[in-house]
């Protein structure tokens, strides 16, 4: 009788395994829209984090506020162009500090690696472009955390929160059902695209755009104010279809034993 279990789980990157907290493209978000003397705040980008980039870009200009401020600056609406500039801009801040914020997250390269020496593959996703991830992958390796596969949506029809990336993760690794696959991340797009694959779906707290805080500001933080914080993050994560929100990666090894055991259940 064969036993079902996961094979392979797939990773997000900023806020999920590096960059605790996710501030590169936040930080690269708002000087950009700051180069057409436009305001978007750390908030407004965190609301659309885990799309692809262009696809933030737009989202931003779609806000009503910002698409006000930018009608009252230049007297017509923004178009095409303006996105394309603003994503230029984007790319060129994010590129000159991609490499500072390829830091693992804390407990991420000793998790991933025993579960890697369990025989579960590690994949990933992100609203990265393959160029970017050229920048993050070597570094974070040198830092320790070394995954099997990266797929960014550059060669696919779309990225988050469609599962196209998750599929193509599973030819890449070769992996023969979604029943066996696990997505981790740490944006409400992570959840959709973990959902719209059908495959197990974690979401993670500490460290996440979710909850947009650095490692100081959470260890500052009154104890009762960080539980409410994080009680805000999981009920958004579970109301998006999560089937399991974790505080850290340090308990993700117990979440797969219980899949494990709710997958042979019925045999």
């Amino acid at each position: 009788m064969n036993m079902k279990k996961i094979e392979c789980i797939i990773m997000d990157w900023a806020g999920t395994s590096v960059d605790y907290g996710c501030f590169a493209p936040v930080a690269a978000f708002v000087e950009s829209f700051k180069g057409a003397g436009i305001e978007v705040t750390p908030a407004e980008t965190r609301a659309y984090m885990g799309l692809t980039k262009i696809e933030e870009i737009r989202a931003l200009f779609n806000i009503p506020r910002v698409n006000e401020a930018f009608r009252a600056k230049y007297g017509r609406n923004y178009t095409d162009e303006d996105v394309q500039a603003r994503y230029a801009e984007f790319q060129r801040v994010l590129f000159a500090t991609l490499e500072d914020y390829a830091e693992p997250i804390p407990g991420v390269p000793e998790v991933i690696a025993n579960l890697r020496a369990r025989g579960i593959k590690v994949g990933s996703t992100t609203g990265y472009t393959k160029q970017m991830m050229d920048v993050v992958i070597p570094a974070a390796e040198r830092m320790g955390y070394k995954i099997d596969a990266c797929v960014t949506s550059d060669q696919l029809p779309a990225g988050r929160p469609y599962p196209y990336m998750i599929y193509q993760n599973m030819i890449e690794l070769a992996i023969p059902s979604v029943d066996c696959v696990l997505k981790y991340g740490d944006t409400i797009a992570d959840i959709r695209e973990g959902v719209n694959a059908k495959v197990w779906t974690v979401g993670v707290i500490l460290g996440s755009n979710e909850l947009g805080l650095t490692q100081e500001e959470v260890a500052a933080l009154p104890a009762t104010e960080l539980e409410a914080r994080k009680q805000e993050v999981r009920r958004r994560m579970l109301e998006a279809g999560a089937h399991y929100v974790v505080d850290s990666i340090g308990q993700l090894p117990a979440v797969i034993d219980e899949i494990n055991c709710r997958l042979n259940a019925n045999h």
